[in-house]
């Protein structure tokens, strides 16, 4: 915990505040702190416990994902209100670990938007890499009826999803375009010279092209 205080910057903690991360340390100089610590699950355990966000930044990066039963994994997501702590836990634990089936279909639904915002971004995980099963006309159901009034990181997700479905799956492109024309959410997102805007309809157009289909 000194270490880390001691890697504070105040410029870093304004620049994250504005994200909605309490912490002032700089991202590359964490994981080069990680990578001397190594992995150690009692320390994470034992980091995780204070409640800090750069040590809780720290703590998913020396841990054993696979060490974690389902009810930790539940309980630390909800627990966890920092948006980069929320997006590590998911994509470098849960991802990794044994449950991530199980609190996908659990977190979907919940009434919790951060925690049903990690249901959707482990379904996008599993709409590109492991379609089989789920049901895709339902989800692009959901996210038709439910995104538009969604909050913000939970309507963030769910449009990351009906992108996903577009770009990987071409059966479902045409309805996936047109529920982001038709909803709009991101289309006036501010993006940067250089970058795919995260509007659906032109992020699924631009990645369908740099896939040569």
């Amino acid at each position: 915990m000194a270490e880390l205080a001691e890697l504070a910057d105040a410029k870093v903690r304004v620049a994250n505040e504005k994200r909605g991360d309490d912490h002032g340390v700089n991202l590359s100089q964490l994981r080069a702190l990680a990578k001397r610590l190594k992995t150690q699950q009692d320390l994470a355990y034992r980091l995780w416990e204070t409640g800090d966000t750069a040590a809780r930044l720290l703590a998913l990066l020396i841990c054993r994902p696979k060490a974690f039963s389902r009810e930790e994994l539940d309980a630390m997501l909800r627990e966890a209100r920092a948006p980069k702590v929320q997006d590590w836990l998911v994509n470098y634990v849960v991802k990794k670990s044994p449950h991530p089936e199980e609190l996908r279909v659990a977190w979907l639904s919940d009434a919790d938007p951060v925690v049903a915002a990690a249901g959707w971004a482990l379904t996008s995980d599993r709409v590109a890499r492991k379609p089989g099963g789920l049901d895709l006309p339902g989800l692009l159901d959901a996210i038709e009826d439910g995104m538009k009034d969604a909050p913000g990181r939970l309507q963030w997700a769910m449009n990351a999803c009906l992108a996903q479905i577009g770009i990987e799956h071409a059966e479902y492109r045409d309805r996936a375009i047109v529920i982001g024309e038709r909803l709009e959410v991101l289309k006036d997102y501010p993006t940067p010279p250089g970058c795919t805007s995260p509007f659906a309809p032109v992020w699924i157009g631009e990645m369908v092209r740099r896939k040569g289909e």
